[in-house]
């Protein structure tokens, strides 16, 4: 896929983990746990139930991370109130938001109330969540308290993944993360304010570890063992909500790329969620492919201006009936507003933005492009 990857990532781990690819509980397609995902006729169901979904990748602009965004000294309620607020104005009825498995370990009560607390904010506005459990992208060596302060004018300069490199490469250790999974979903199993579960973000993602290692392969291994193992311990507990894990590359007829991990997303998925921040046709040509698993379409992530992924292409996903949620929604200490390639050159403050919706005060970064949300979102309802 030409699309560029999230490359560069900091915080690396001194060294590679000496049992990268250890297998322990790989999920072959013949696993009678397969037996559990839900129906084509149960997928189509929620889809008619949900309606047409829209919205954004949340993150509140005074959070530089997933960390910050729930850690008790920074779980912002009037900023977060605020944007969601912003966010229900053009229309917008989703936001996938990211946990993280060390707020969990913390203090699980407290985080539980907060997440609580945040679904309940967002439901005021009529939004529903899609929590992400886990994440493969960025900086590798999560630690709680405070966040380092962003590089200016690098994007998502201090995102980190959830589990850190020390769990995922090390299978000796996953049974730590149960815990935070079963936490998690035995307290919102039922929410009605969940509209779906993404289980774990791009866990394949190139980083610090596979650039020493020189090759993914390694992260594509463990990866596919270790969410098949998280898909299981979903299925424990039985949530009433679909459970996702979004495919991100494709091959040139615009199907996932061929290898385990995909595999194993498309045979365990309720419903398909893909990410793509391509142009018109090869979007098109991505739906085209993901629609023969006959399972309700939701894009995950999209909109990168400089890379022909515009908010024009909000009526491709309106048209196949696609959730479409983009990446952002207000300029914020993310900082993605700037494009990936901050990370291996010098940008300017000027040049078009990369994500993101709406100014920090909540006015528009082009009002063209809410008129687009308003007009679409209103004919979809």
């Amino acid at each position: 896929m030409s699309q560029p990857v999230k490359d560069i990532k900091a915080n690396s781990p001194d060294s590679l983990p000496s049992d990268v690819g250890s297998s322990a509980h790989f999920l072959t397609a013949k696993d009678e746990r397969l037996n559990t995902r839900w129906s084509l006729e149960k997928a189509a169901q929620w889809q008619r139930d949900v309606g047409w979904r829209v919205g954004c990748n949340f993150t509140p602009s005074t959070a530089a991370n997933q960390l910050e965004m729930w850690q008790s000294d920074t779980y912002d309620r009037a900023t977060i109130s605020r944007e969601l607020g912003w966010a229900a104005s053009i229309g917008l009825n989703t936001v996938r938001v990211y946990l993280h498995d060390l707020l969990f370990e913390d203090d699980s009560m407290a985080f539980l109330d907060r997440v609580d607390d945040f679904l309940s904010i967002a439901a005021g506005y009529g939004i529903d969540a899609i929590p992400v459990l886990f994440d493969g992208v960025w900086n590798t060596k999560p630690k709680l308290g405070v966040q380092p302060a962003p590089i200016p004018m690098r994007h998502n300069s201090v995102w980190v993944q959830g589990p850190g490199a020390a769990i995922f490469y090390d299978s000796s250790r996953w049974g730590e993360l149960q815990p935070y999974v079963h936490g998690v979903l035995s307290r919102f199993a039922t929410d009605p304010r969940i509209l779906a579960w993404d289980v774990f973000n791009e866990p394949d993602q190139v980083d610090t570890v596979t650039l020493r290692a020189g090759s993914r392969q390694a992260k594509i291994a463990t990866a596919t063992e270790l969410v098949s193992l998280v898909f299981e311990w979903c299925r424990e507990i039985g949530p009433t909500q679909p459970l996702t894990v979004g495919v991100w590359e494709y091959e040139e007829d615009g199907h996932p790329t061929a290898h385990s991990l995909n595999s194993i997303i498309l045979e365990l998925s309720d419903v398909i969620s893909f990410h793509c921040y391509e142009p018109r046709p090869r979007l098109e040509q991505i739906i085209a492919a993901l629609q023969t698993h006959k399972r309700p379409l939701l894009c995950t992530e999209w909109l990168a201006r400089s890379v022909g992924s515009g908010v024009d292409l909000l009526q491709v996903f309106a048209d196949a009936h696609v959730g479409a949620i983009n990446w952002g929604l207000v300029d914020g200490k993310t900082q993605t507003r700037f494009p990936w390639r901050s990370w291996t050159e010098d940008v300017t403050d000027d040049e078009p933005w990369f994500h993101e919706l709406l100014h920090s005060d909540g006015s528009y970064y082009d009002a063209s492009e809410i008129e687009i949300f308003q007009r679409i979102t209103k004919s979809m309802r």
